[in-house]
């Protein structure tokens, strides 16, 4: 499987956002320039966020957006499954009725391991743990 791009720039947004955490809510175009991701495509990612409880979008001249939980609480899974509705290694393991075979097939238990391992690797890795580790720098390559 292969995430998005969508997912990846949707998990650097929210970084971003959590290393913002208790200041003003953050415009944008400033994401944008510090993420260099175009600011219309930005706009089409906070929607889902939105939709799945994860952002919070505050109006006004000194609106923005903010995370709307605490970085301890939002997992790399809870922004990868609002970008794609869920993670799914192969279709028939979330519907059985999706494939005949998925009683009698081969290879079920192995996309089921793999499923299986990506969601808790990704539920490990929440916001928090991120900044742990690359730290509260504005570019994480300043820490190589």
């Amino acid at each position: 499987m292969k995430l998005s791009t969508k997912s990846r720039y949707a998990a650097r947004l929210m970084v971003r956002l959590a290393m913002c955490e208790g200041d003003e809510p953050l415009q944008l175009n400033e994401i944008s320039k510090q993420e260099e991701i175009s600011e219309k495509y930005l706009s089409q990612i906070v929607i889902p966020l939105r939709r799945k409880g994860l952002i919070d979008s505050v109006r006004g001249a000194r609106g923005g957006y903010r995370l709307s939980r605490k970085p301890t609480e939002i997992s790399l899974l809870d922004v990868v499954d609002a970008m794609e509705n869920g993670i799914e290694i192969v279709h028939c393991l979330k519907n059985d009725k999706l494939c005949s075979r998925s009683s009698v097939c081969s290879t079920y238990m192995v996309w089921d391991d793999v499923s299986r391992a990506m969601e808790e690797t990704l539920s490990r890795y929440t916001l928090d743990v991120i900044l742990s580790k690359v730290g509260n720098s504005s570019n994480p390559l300043d820490l190589l």
